[in-house]
């Protein structure tokens, strides 16, 4: 027995420990994000090249260049996180600037003769006393409006008086001096509302037409009228609409 003991066999057990029960590393992860972030940056990209001018694609080129160095003290080089200026934005807004002032000079000496200095008579003087000029935005306007006593057309209609005509007549003459494009704008006083038809729309059309062609008639070209626009009695002058002074067209020099 002791001897049978002896021979039994000796059975090794090997028991191998798994690390986390399930867990197959996370590399795939991390590629997969890496992935993701390349396609979007590459839409974005695509986006982006569609989306801008080539002005704004030169401009973002710039900010990335390295060969753009930073401005002594700090900060990235563009002052307000604005793109580097190239020299065609430079050479361009040089000759907006020039063209603005051209248009201002123009308009002003078109303004010294239509306000009555340097006038050659007294009668001339008195026909400016219709004209009123302003600058705008839009350009030089030049109103002609009616005063106490002596209006621009004859009674509620577009006839045009004889003051009317020889106004024009300057005006064309004057407007000759530049070549930049026109504008016309009519404006009538308000009516009663109990009137069946009210006439502010067809009048002020009709009155603009006929300072258009009285305009031509005095030499300017017929060309150079941009528009021609009928306002009604929707922007009075005076806060009273029923005012005659709210008769007027404007004559507006574009820039």
């Amino acid at each position: 027995m002791a001897a049978g003991k002896g021979n039994a066999p000796v059975i090794i057990k090997r028991i191998t420990v798994s690390g986390g029960g399930g867990h197959h590393g996370g590399a795939w992860k991390v590629a997969y994000a890496d992935f993701v972030t390349a396609m979007m940056a590459f839409f974005l990209l695509m986006w982006l090249l569609n989306a801008t001018t080539e002005k704004q694609r030169q401009g973002l080129a710039d900010y990335f260049d390295p060969t753009i160095v930073n401005a002594s003290g700090g900060g990235s080089g563009i002052e307000g996180g604005q793109a580097p200026q190239t020299p065609a934005d430079a050479a361009e807004a040089s000759a907006d600037a020039a063209q603005r002032q051209d248009f201002e000079q123009a308009a002003r000496a078109i303004q010294d003769r239509l306000t009555g200095s340097g006038a050659e008579s007294m009668q001339r003087v008195n026909l400016l006393r219709h004209v009123v000029t302003r600058m705008t935005d839009e350009g030089l306007v030049i109103e002609l409006g009616d005063i106490v006593d002596e209006p621009l057309f004859a009674g509620e209609t577009a006839d045009p008086t004889p003051v009317l005509r020889e106004l024009t007549g300057i005006l064309a003459s004057v407007l000759g001096q530049v070549r930049n494009p026109v504008a016309v704008s009519g404006h009538v006083r308000g009516y009663p509302e109990m009137m069946v038809e009210d006439p502010a729309w067809p009048l002020s059309d009709d009155r603009a037409h006929g300072v258009r062609k009285l305009l031509a008639q005095g030499g300017m070209d017929p060309d150079r009228v941009r528009r021609v626009t009928a306002h009604g009695d929707r922007r009075p002058r005076n806060a009273n609409p029923m005012d005659p002074a709210n008769n007027r067209v404007e004559v507006i020099l574009l820039r």
